[in-house]
C-alpha cells in the first residue's frame, strides 16, 4: 500500500454524501479540503476526532477549507452520527473502501489479537488546485483537526 505525500495530486473521487447527493472530490476545486478517514461512526476515538473538527470548524472555514469524513458506513449511519453530535460538515459513504484504498489508508489492523481489514485514522489536507499539502497516516484523534489546521 503506497502512501501519498505533500505534493501529490489527490486522487479525485465520486462519492454520496450524508444527505444522500453524489459529489466530487473535483467539486472543491477552488477550496482546500481536509479530507479525513475515520473507521465508523460513533466509536469513542471516531467521535473524539470528529467532535475536534466540529470544535475548530469556524477556523477552518475562515481559511477557505471545507472538512469531508470518510468511512465505510453508509447513509443512515452518517446521518444519525451527524445528528447526534451536531456535525457542521459532510460525511462521505465509501462501503466499498474504494476512496480508502485510493489514498492508502485501508490496511491490515489489528484488535485484541484478531487481524483484520480496515480503515486506518489518518487525513490530508487539499489546496485549492487539488494537491495534497499534508498526509497524516495513523493519525490520532484528538491530534488530527489541530494537525490539519496547523497544515491550512
Amino acid at each position: 500500500m503506497s502512501q501519498l505525500k505533500a505534493g501529490d495530486l489527490a486522487p479525485d473521487f465520486t462519492a454520496t454524501t450524508d444527505q444522500g447527493q453524489t459529489v466530487k472530490l473535483s467539486d472543491y476545486r477552488g477550496k482546500r479540503v481536509i479530507l479525513y478517514f475515520y473507521p465508523k461512526d460513533d466509536t469513542s476515538g471516531c467521535t473524539t476526532q470528529a467532535c475536534s473538527f466540529r470544535d475548530h470548524y469556524p477556523t477552518i472555514e475562515e481559511k477557505n477549507a471545507v472538512v469531508l469524513g470518510v468511512s465505510p458506513d453508509g447513509v443512515a449511519s452518517h446521518q444519525n452520527f451527524k445528528t447526534k453530535y451536531n456535525l457542521p460538515f459532510t460525511l462521505l459513504v465509501d462501503e466499498d473502501h474504494a476512496i480508502a484504498e485510493a489514498y492508502g489508508v485501508w490496511g491490515e489492523k489489528s484488535m485484541y489479537g484478531r487481524k483484520y481489514m480496515g480503515v486506518i485514522r489518518s487525513h490530508f489536507v487539499i489546496d485549492e488546485e487539488g494537491r495534497i499539502v499534508d498526509a497524516q497516516y495513523n493519525v490520532k484523534p484528538q491530534e488530527s483537526a489541530p494537525k490539519a489546521l496547523a497544515a491550512l
